[in-house]
């Protein structure tokens, strides 16, 4: 099959290519780097010629509420209706578990409206929805430093590696389209605090993780059951501890 890779190039997108290459099919990747942009449309129409898949994997460049509003609706939008001139067969997104739960999110708002599109569409369409991945547990330590002290929240976190978010995609990509939503997960849950101390903890910082039940996500409160999966969830086979000794 040909499988275009809307964000291919990126971090989910390039592991996504060389899986399903690796099980024989054409895998091709699309971004503004290839002259494919689903924002404005260029390219679209060219790189889904003979495709009977879209992935999309892509990513905004500003998390400012209304730019990455604008993002997901205006790709998604052009995304749909491209696929449907080109008699794309199944389009899989990318999507966060929690989405419809966490309303003082904008991020999550913005995944929520680009699955309304998706569902809308009349494209036969998968979403995957995954938890947090491993390679960001860093980056959100940084964004949560107070007086020298990492403070995030103590709710418990579920996330999972960007590896296993890649083999599931391509399970779901090179299967039937589900018309509906699946969640994915990390095969561990614990408080969030604690998969922020054993990340920093593996990469020698010394800073404490404090754990606060009132501390934000990305601006928005959270509880236990805001970031991980509620019902059945398709698990990823990689601890923490395995991908930390690949750091």
């Amino acid at each position: 099959m040909k499988i275009v890779v809307i964000g291919g190039t990126g971090l989910i997108g390039s592991k996504l290519v060389t899986k399903l290459r690796s099980h024989g099919h054409e895998a091709v990747p699309a971004s503004p780097k290839s002259g494919v942009n689903a924002v404005t449309g260029e390219g679209l129409a060219a790189v889904l010629a003979g495709a009977d898949v879209v992935v999309d994997v892509a990513n905004a460049p500003s998390w400012e509420p209304a730019a990455v509003l604008d993002f997901f609706q205006r790709s998604s939008t052009n995304l749909v209706a491209a696929e449907a001139a080109a008699a794309v067969k199944h389009h899989v997104a990318l999507s966060i578990v929690g989405t419809e739960r966490s309303p003082d999110n904008s991020y999550f708002r913005a995944k929520l409206a680009q699955e309304t599109i998706i569902k809308s569409s009349g494209v036969p369409y998968s979403i995957v929805r995954a938890t947090q991945f491993f390679e960001f547990l860093g980056a959100i330590a940084e964004t949560s430093v107070i007086e020298g002290k990492i403070v995030v929240p103590s709710a418990l976190f579920q996330p999972i590696a960007a590896d296993d978010v890649a083999d599931r995609l391509a399970e779901v990509a090179m299967g039937q389209p589900l018309n509906g939503t699946i969640d994915i997960a990390g095969p561990e849950k614990a408080p969030f605090n604690e998969f922020i101390a054993r990340r920093l903890k593996a990469s020698g910082d010394a800073r404490p993780v404090m754990g606060d039940p009132k501390a934000p996500y990305y601006g928005a409160p959270i509880d236990d059951t805001s970031l991980n999966p509620l019902g059945d969830a398709r698990l990823g086979k990689t601890p923490l501890a395995t991908w930390l000794a690949n750091l």
